[in-house]
């Protein structure tokens, strides 16, 4: 499957796409004591039968991070989490995975708590609730608990992505080059463009309910822009065995050119100065049920918007 609209047609014939949203519960491992896999496994049956699909699973399909995002190699595990917009917003339905589990590494519990604070996971719940809503969204948390729908308005606190907790801040970022923070500005802004198109054009003739989840995004978003989309960010680094906090550029003004660029009509483009690699986003990207918002490609001709260009910083 290459693109969304394949996905979609996937979906089509009958089959079903569960993206399983966890913590890891080790630095080095993402079930230390596999009570996550148990509570994916019973999630997936209990969702099949309330859902009346056939309880062998054999049209239900499964993404999780650790076997669906390369590991090994750093320079395509970068390139894949680029692409992890379009990994969670294909999804039909959204399982959280956060049953009670000792943490293998830290003297903590990892529960449902611990699971929202975490930055990685507050980016694939929005990723997957801007395109689809919360409707297809649930939470497992654990062996005796019944699936359960997340409530209407969860979103709120998972959409101030750039505020969660992440390990390399807590390593204090020893060893490494970037923050993870920075690796997601590219597919969130790319996210954001798409969200404030379809909201532009909807506003023009298009079907204004099936935008209510967007437009509701939107208002947050404007009421809270700095802490969603945060201009800089202070990042703490380590060179000559010297500590360094230096306030680094995060989204800087990229959020204001994106509107102004939308509401001008023009098409965007997105490249990383990093890799050089361009950020897509197929088409019909924002998805309501069986209605779709329908969309060009993000990428409209050669025009393009630079992460750090003109800012005098780059990662």
């Amino acid at each position: 499957l290459d693109s969304l609209s394949d996905v979609d047609s996937f979906i089509d014939v009958g089959k079903h796409i569960v993206f399983l949203s966890h913590q890891w519960t080790s630095f080095s491992c993402p079930d230390a004591y596999g009570a996550q896999y148990k509570a994916m496994c019973i999630s997936l049956k209990e969702l099949a039968r309330e859902s009346g699909w056939d309880e062998s699973l054999k049209d239900v399909f499964v993404w999780a991070d650790f076997c669906c995002l390369p590991q090994a190699n750093a320079s395509i595990q970068s390139l894949a989490v680029r692409s992890l917009a379009a990994y969670a917003a294909s999804a039909t339905y959204f399982i959280i995975v956060a049953p009670d589990t000792k943490h293998a590494d830290l003297d903590e519990v990892c529960d449902i708590d611990t699971y929202q604070k975490r930055m990685w996971t507050r980016a694939e719940q929005v990723c997957h609730s801007m395109r689809n809503g919360t409707e297809g969204m649930f939470i497992t948390k654990g062996e005796e608990l019944p699936l359960a729908k997340v409530e209407h308005d969860f979103f709120k606190e998972s959409l101030r992505v750039f505020e969660g907790e992440l390990t390399c801040c807590r390593l204090e970022h020893k060893g490494m080059s970037v923050c993870d923070r920075q690796c997601l500005v590219i597919p969130l802004l790319g996210l954001f463009g798409e969200l404030y198109r379809a909201s532009v054009e909807g506003g023009k003739g298009g079907n204004i309910a099936a935008l209510s989840s967007v437009e509701a995004f939107l208002t947050e978003i404007e009421m809270h822009q700095d802490s969603v989309f945060p201009p800089t960010f202070s990042r703490t680094t380590w060179r000559k065995n010297k500590q360094f906090v230096e306030e680094i550029v995060l989204f800087g003004d990229l959020i204001d050119r994106m509107k102004a660029r939308v509401k001008g009509g023009g098409g965007f483009a997105i490249d990383d100065d990093n890799t050089n690699t361009m950020t897509t986003i197929g088409s019909d990207y924002v998805r309501h049920g069986a209605d779709l918002v329908r969309n060009d490609l993000v990428r409209h001709g050669a025009t393009m918007i630079r992460h750090g260009a003109g800012q005098g910083i780059r990662y």
